[in-house]
């Protein structure tokens, strides 16, 4: 019997709100606070200029911008008509942002002053530029607030996010209103997500950290609080009025947001969870956030094709330096770990994620080959090594693509890392390969101390071998100061330039 019942969209759920919350407080920014009454009536008229500059459903347009409010408005209109916003990342460099619009060719390209350069040095020619500073209003202009109301496909693109590119040209993974929603979902009932919680939106929107969760706040009902990227000071005070569902904390700001807590002497109004990816943070980085700011930090593993969901259903203890960092599933997915033939491997044993589940991406935008390749069996394949317990949790082992191969074994710098971040002295730390002519290849550690408390390379070799296998043991120990790392826009340590840059 076949149902005539559609999904729920992005638009519907924003609707929902406008009628139960039309008058709480929905999107903040510099520029004062607007309604839900006001956000949607202002989506709309977006949504009417984009129509009336040709746009229609599965349409692509482009944005280039640093977070604001337009960023946000621009994503809800396209909900409403169902186009898809193409969401450049203004940290990679020229040539790639000019494949990123050629892959998707934008009917329309949105570009902030701050950012205007770039498209001038591309020279895009594909479509109109539209000046968010200079323009935005008579973009406009004769547009007005009635609700286009269409129906749209929830299996339509909303937002293209692109991947890192670390292997090669970026890669646009396109995120339909369907997972969009089943994302909010899945976060609220997790983690106890209600319309009470803001976000506080810092992170580029051109992430899923930022863009998903923005989102997910406003169809839940709560408020996002924009934030022009990260500025420790405002994001105290905003911690002190507001009342925070999940605050964003990534590798590499940490010990900025430790310190600036400090410094304020900043009283959170209240967080229920803070943190994210703890492989990658020093475990007692973790204690000392958790401790400030009253909250547990959420031991997460997601990535941009998946949302949080395939391994963030666990919390670490607040203020508690973590003994182990195995995760364990979201109640609202499966995950598979397949060797090289894709067969599931024994416990203990390390396997690739293979992973199903509402929340997943639609494949990567005009990629049908890697889309072959990725979706194979019916499973999305994310390119994470995870080792599986007796009791079911998981435990990260490393990208699949980055292996030190050494004297025929198998070395994965996440293990290493780990070891090395579990050191009080270490504010950070990273692990790559060098050529060997003996070996093959083998681990060198990079390594970063806390202010006062180094540590002599012998002494970091002795931890090392007092954990791991004697062939894992780095090699070598490069010091290096923390700013120096070169990081992605997540706040990942970048293994390849590292490569590039010092070795």
């Amino acid at each position: 019997m076949q149902s005539e019942a559609v999904p729920l969209t992005v638009a519907d759920l924003l609707r929902k709100q406008v009628a139960v919350r039309g008058e709480a407080a929905a999107l903040e920014d510099a520029n004062g606070v607007l309604r839900f009454a006001e956000l949607d009536g202002w989506a709309c008229r977006i949504a009417q200029a984009l129509l009336q500059r040709g746009v229609s459903a599965g349409d692509p347009i482009a944005l280039l911008s640093e977070n604001r409010r337009e960023y946000i408005g621009l994503q809800l209109a396209a909900a409403k008509i169902g186009a898809v916003v193409a969401c450049l990342n203004w940290r990679l460099t020229e040539p790639e942002n000019a494949h990123c619009l050629e892959l998707v060719s934008p009917r329309l390209l949105f570009v902030s002053r701050r950012h205007a350069h770039v498209a001038r040095r591309i020279g895009w020619l594909g479509g109109s530029v539209i000046d968010l500073d200079a323009g935005f209003d008579a973009f406009l202009s004769g547009a007005d607030a009635a609700d286009p109301a269409s129906d749209v496909d929830a299996e339509r693109g909303l937002v293209i996010l692109y991947t890192s590119g670390t292997t090669g040209l970026p890669k646009g993974a396109v995120i339909s209103q369907r997972a969009m929603v089943a994302r909010a979902m899945c976060f609220a009932a997790e983690h106890g997500i209600t319309a009470e919680h803001a976000y506080i939106a810092w992170s580029p929107l051109f992430h899923m950290a930022a863009t998903d969760f923005s989102l997910a706040t406003l169809m839940i009902g709560g408020k996002v609080v924009v934030q022009d990227g990260l500025d420790v000071d405002r994001l105290c005070a905003a911690l002190e009025r507001e009342t925070i569902g999940w605050l964003v904390a990534m590798p590499g700001m940490i010990d900025q947001l430790i310190d600036g807590l400090r410094r304020n002497r900043t009283r959170p109004r209240g967080v229920r969870l803070v943190g994210a990816m703890a492989d990658l943070v020093p475990r007692q980085q973790i204690a000392e956030l958790t401790a400030l700011l009253g909250a547990p930090y959420l031991n997460s593993f997601g990535a941009t094709e998946t949302g949080l969901a395939p391994a963030s259903g666990s919390l670490l203890a607040a203020g508690v330096v973590p003994t182990s960092l195995a995760k364990r599933e979201s109640g609202f997915c499966r995950v598979r770990l397949v060797d090289a033939e894709d067969r599931d491997v024994p416990v203990g044993t390390p396997g690739e994620a293979a992973i199903r589940g509402p929340m997943l991406f639609s494949g990567y935008w005009n990629a049908p080959e890697v889309n072959a390749r990725d979706f194979r069996g019916g499973w999305f394949h994310m390119g994470d090594l995870f080792v599986r317990h007796a009791d079911g949790t998981l435990d990260f082992v490393d990208r699949a693509k980055y292996l030190i191969k050494s004297g025929g074994e198998n070395i994965y710098p996440a293990e290493i890392e780990r070891v090395l971040l579990a050191l009080p002295a270490v504010a950070d730390a990273a692990v790559v390969r060098r050529r060997d002519e003996r070996w093959g290849e083998v681990p060198v550690a990079f390594v970063a101390f806390e202010p006062g408390r180094a540590m002599a390379a012998d002494a970091l070799a002795e931890s090392c071998r007092a954990a791991l296998a004697g062939y894992k043991v780095p090699k070598e120990f490069r010091i290096v100061e923390l700013a120096s790392f070169p990081r992605s826009s997540t706040g990942k340590i970048q293994r390849h330039e590292i490569e590039r840059q010092w070795l």
